[in-house]
């Protein structure tokens, strides 16, 4: 990437006494020490696919706005927060969009996207049938024909929650090598040299599991395993994991009181959670926002009720970010050598966290402020 460098103007030269060619010298070298610093922190956000796929209303003749619509959908969405709407449309299931999506994220300082990745059969054994034509896999699928993949990496959040729940020692190792054609990937995640994997919900995995899951990858040819990540304060309990972190933290999301909380009590919460050992590292979370209304009650998913936290600005999740950095700068040996942020989310819509251009703001200004932080601006 060459260095932009501005035309001294006259005034600017008297001003300072340089030559033109002695200002010029010293500006190219401010501007290469600047374009040579490292990043200051390595950036996943997690993404949820429910954006394609069939309308489980599709058919209904008294709900026609489903009648083309993806999975995700409401008609809460539709009736009073069209707003949300990303600026391609509700469906991200075409490669053009992963593409842009790619870019996007790449263009702002995005390193990689952590997938929400689900098994089938639920508590059953797995079935890599359904699992491969899962419409909550599509983007997965686009991602890896994108002609701009190298731009992203990528890894999975593995949501082993209700409906999607892994049982037992031998679905684990079932699932390592169901993933090791992504481990070989060159553009999945790795923490330390080790595959990166991390696991919604800590209550669904033992120990026993975690180290049968790091046999397997070992057989694999991973000879040093694989990096396990657990969400949830209770991941901690468990010397299985690697490393712990969360998915989103939202006070009294789901206590079925419907009230509006200023965003600064969701952030304190959250740094509460940054917190790790030289045993077990922590990688630190950012809500990026949280407003589940389109989900909650009988026009949404039926939801429960909670508080919701619908005043974040692009100032507020720029200040998130760089204390998240001084965090990890402050506590090296809690955290990951990459200095690796977990963002919620690209596009989580139905809940409010997302950081994707929409009707009410194609210009993604939470996204940029994101990008200024990692690009140096």
């Amino acid at each position: 990437m060459l260095a932009r460098i501005c035309n001294p103007c006259i005034p600017c030269l008297r001003f300072t006494g340089l030559s033109a060619i002695a200002f010029f010298c010293i500006a190219l070298t401010a501007c290469t020490e600047q374009a040579d610093q490292p990043k200051p922190a390595t950036i996943g956000v997690y993404y949820y696919d429910g954006w394609s796929g069939r309308h489980r209303l599709a058919d209904d003749p008294n709900e026609p706005w489903a009648k083309n619509a993806p999975q995700g959908l409401t008609k809460r969405f539709v009736n009073e927060f069209s707003g949300r709407e990303p600026v391609w449309g509700w469906r991200n299931d075409t490669q053009e969009i992963m593409e842009r999506q790619i870019d996007l994220a790449a263009d702002n300082g995005i390193d990689f996207f952590a997938y929400c990745w689900y098994w089938r059969d639920n508590k059953g054994s797995i079935n890599p049938t359904v699992i491969d034509n899962l419409p909550l896999h599509n983007s997965i699928a686009l991602h890896l024909t994108a002609k701009n993949k190298n731009r992203l990496r990528y890894t999975f959040l593995v949501a082993n929650h209700e409906g999607f729940e892994i049982i037992g020692v031998e679905n684990w190792k079932a699932a390592v090598k169901f993933w090791v054609k992504y481990f070989r990937d060159p553009q999945f995640v790795t923490v330390d040299g080790k595959p990166l994997i991390i696991i919604f919900n800590p209550a669904g995995i033992t120990n026993e599991d975690m180290a049968a899951m790091q046999e397997v990858a070992r057989q694999e040819g991973f000879t040093d395993g694989i990096a396990i990540a657990g969400c949830r304060p209770s991941a901690r309990q468990k010397s299985g994991f690697t490393y712990t972190t969360n998915y989103a933290v939202a006070p009294g999301a789901y206590n079925g009181q419907s009230e509006f909380k200023n965003y600064d009590i969701l952030v304190e919460e959250t740094k509460q959670e940054w917190k790790g050992s030289e045993q077990q590292p922590y990688i630190p979370l950012l809500t990026a926002g949280w407003d589940k209304r389109p989900w909650e009650g009988p026009d949404g998913s039926n939801t429960v009720e909670g508080w919701n936290y619908p005043d974040i600005s692009p100032r507020e999740l720029k200040t998130f970010l760089m204390d998240a950095i001084q965090w990890m700068n402050d506590h090296p040996k809690e955290t990951t050598k990459e200095k690796i942020v977990l963002i919620y989310a690209w596009n989580e819509l139905g809940e409010g966290g997302y950081l994707v251009p929409t009707r009410d703001d194609p210009e993604a200004v939470k996204l940029k402020a994101i990008g200024e932080v990692i690009n140096g601006k």
